[in-house]
């Protein structure tokens, strides 16, 4: 069975590490499943992400950056989701599309319409079967970073908190509008009690 479940959240939400911890628990109970990311997934794509989060490039133009996200998002499908659901697996996705249109679309300011157009031209209309929504607050988020000496620091870590705040805001706005593929899980919670609550949520999707 197939199933493209992606995972979104903001800086510091610990979905990165969620994710990593659901794929060997799916992998234990025999499914095959890709485990991948956004930007990047594909060399191609892993070069866009450098260019992209490269804190150099703190006079990036919003647009460009939407483009560029897109343009990798793109590449990724082509040459690794599609395929991975093409032979029936399970792709678990840290970040996808709904992610462009909360930075971008909504912190940014370009207005989700205009995202979401880009979005649908680069990936012909696919949209996640799942989404897992991992909603923390963001000056926790941000504290959880600050106190992670091991994680890297890229060029949105070093947004202003209203931006991050703007983030956090559309992601809702978003799960209101896509009930039916969006869940909210409470990334405020332990490590263990999120990998509970997301694995739930999946075993529930995969058993329908």
């Amino acid at each position: 069975m197939s199933l493209f479940i992606t995972f979104e959240g903001g800086e510091g939400s610990g979905k990165s590490t969620a994710l990593r911890k659901i794929s060997e628990l799916l992998i234990e109970k025999g499914y095959e499943t890709v485990l991948t990311r956004e930007p990047g997934g594909t060399p191609i794509s892993e070069e866009i992400r450098e260019v992209i989060l490269d804190k150099k490039n703190t006079d990036m133009d919003k647009r460009t950056e939407a483009l560029l996200y897109a343009a990798s998002r793109r590449q990724h499908l082509v040459q690794r989701v599609w395929p991975a659901l093409k032979e029936g697996k399970i792709v678990l996705c840290d970040r996808y599309l709904d992610s462009s249109l909360a930075y971008q679309g909504g912190a940014r300011g370009i207005g989700l319409e205009e995202v979401l157009n880009i979005n649908l031209f680069a990936t012909e209309n696919t949209y996640p079967d799942l989404t897992l929504l991992f909603d923390i607050d963001p000056k926790l988020g941000l504290a959880r970073i600050a106190a992670n000496a091991s994680r890297e620091v890229n060029r949105l870590d070093l947004e202003k908190l209203s931006f991050h705040e703007g983030v956090r805001k559309t992601f809702l706005e978003l799960a209101a509008r896509y009930p039916e593929r969006f869940v909210i899980i409470d990334a405020s919670k332990s490590p263990e009690e999120v990998v509970a609550d997301s694995m739930k949520v999946i075993l529930a999707r995969l058993e329908k």
